[in-house]
């Protein structure tokens, strides 16, 4: 199966995951010690609302909140709550957004005060299989060329993917099918 956008949905879907960078970045100057997820997610939803977008998880499936919150080894999908992060925790903030009935969807991992050294390498080597993936996102590869690459990076420095959690296409969908290949087409005038 492959999966076609139109170059105008491509770019209404950097509109939709600008909006949540910006929402990230919001949250980012509020993270730190003593800060309960549940804050955050009340503030990344007005965020959202008052820059013209739809929380894309609140209800999704009937979960209950904007952000999923990951506090230290919880792998994905924590639900925000009132315990307050402490000094040396990392948080992952997913966001999804629905904005122009196109989806955005980004997560990052923040550190709370300071933390561990190996902690810290684990930050900085996910962020490199980040930007190894995005070498392989190119028009005729597949997600598994991107999904290797990753792997292989991680791997190679003593970390490993969780291969359940790996990631979903995005779009008029909030979870679309990875099984494709990637297409852009442009629209004809």
């Amino acid at each position: 199966m492959t999966i076609t956008k139109t170059e105008e949905e491509v770019d209404l879907m950097k509109l939709s995951n600008r909006l949540v960078t910006d929402t990230l970045a919001e949250l980012a100057k509020l993270i730190q010690p003593g800060v309960t997820t549940e804050y955050l997610d009340r503030i990344a939803e007005q965020f959202i609302r008052d820059n013209n977008g739809i929380p894309g998880f609140l209800g999704y499936s009937g979960y209950p909140k904007t952000l999923c919150t990951s506090v230290n080894s919880q792998v994905v999908h924590g639900i925000p709550s009132n315990t307050a992060l402490q000094d040396g925790d990392i948080v992952s903030v997913d966001c999804g957004v629905i904005l122009n009935g196109l989806y955005g969807d980004c997560a990052y991992t923040f550190e709370v005060g300071q933390v561990d050294e190996q902690i810290r390498k684990l930050l900085i080597v996910t962020k490199e299989c980040l930007f190894k993936g995005g070498e392989k996102a190119i028009t005729g590869n597949r997600i598994g060329d991107i999904g290797y690459a990753v792997q292989f990076h991680a791997e190679e420095n003593g970390f490993s993917v969780v291969r359940e959690m790996v990631g979903h296409g995005i779009g008029r969908r909030l979870h679309e099918n990875l099984k494709c290949r990637i297409t852009v087409k442009r629209d004809q005038v």
